[in-house]
């Protein structure tokens, strides 16, 4: 009790309380659905307004494009990855590939080349160093041809994969071999290893550097000359199987 009220004038002032408490809460809530409603129009016509950002030309060495190169052979799309999600600007991505089986397919082609090229064991780890062999193969390729040496990279892997091959049938006593086909993972497989040994040997006590080597083989592969060591190889694979039918 109000010491010097009277009870009429309380049970009239807690009422009045009550109705004007109720009308700034009434008031309030309305004041901050308006202001959400306003907010929200203004965050669609922003979004109406904003100009979509394109996906950056992504370059391979600051110089050739990916976004151009075609693979001619419907078979091989799925395993030659070189554009959209699979192009980068070095060839250099980190990925773990071998964890998994077939997960190789999807690292980029250009680097698949470069990893290739570290081969035996005094050259394990040297990355960089096969990253700047391809890097001047590119440019010799494109000195030569006029063309994007990525592009040439494609077709020669293409051309070097060989369809057909042979295997071991039988036990130990009686074995004959059997003309099979290769499955697409494995003719790129085999057509980088074919670049990288020709161009290798190539370069072995010449006085030609390897990033020439390697230019010239890309090339006369990309050609389908038989001046190529994978050329070469994979029409004597072939041959082979093409007996052993």
């Amino acid at each position: 009790m109000f010491v010097g009220h009277s009870p009429k004038k309380i049970t009239l002032f807690f009422p009045m309380v009550y109705c004007i408490t109720q009308q700034i809460f009434e008031n309030f809530f309305k004041l901050k659905s308006v202001n959400k409603f306003n907010c929200s129009e203004m965050e669609i016509e922003e979004n109406q307004g904003a100009v979509v950002a394109e996906n950056p030309d992504i370059q391979l060495f600051g110089r050739w494009t990916l976004d151009t190169i075609d693979v001619n052979d419907m078979s091989l799309v799925d395993y030659i990855a070189v554009k959209d999600k699979h192009a980068k600007y070095l060839p250099h991505s980190a990925g773990r590939y071998q964890v998994k089986r077939f997960r190789k397919a999807q690292c980029p082609v250009v680097e698949r080349l470069v990893c290739s090229l570290m081969m035996h064991g005094r050259n394990n780890g040297k990355k960089l160093m096969t990253m700047r062999i391809v890097k001047n193969a590119f440019e010799i390729i494109h000195l030569l041809t006029g063309e994007n040496p990525v592009q040439i990279l494609v077709n020669a892997i293409i051309n070097s994969g060989p369809r057909e091959d042979s295997t071991r049938i039988g036990r130990a006593g009686t074995v004959r071999r059997q003309a099979v086909d290769v499955s697409p993972l494995r003719r790129v497989n085999q057509a980088i290893w074919l670049l990288c040994t020709g161009a290798r040997e190539a370069a072995f006590r010449n006085v030609k550097t390897i990033a020439e080597c390697l230019a010239d083989e890309l090339i006369n592969a990309a050609k389908g000359s038989s001046n190529s060591y994978a050329i070469k190889k994979k029409d004597e694979l072939e041959r082979v199987a093409k007996s052993n039918r």
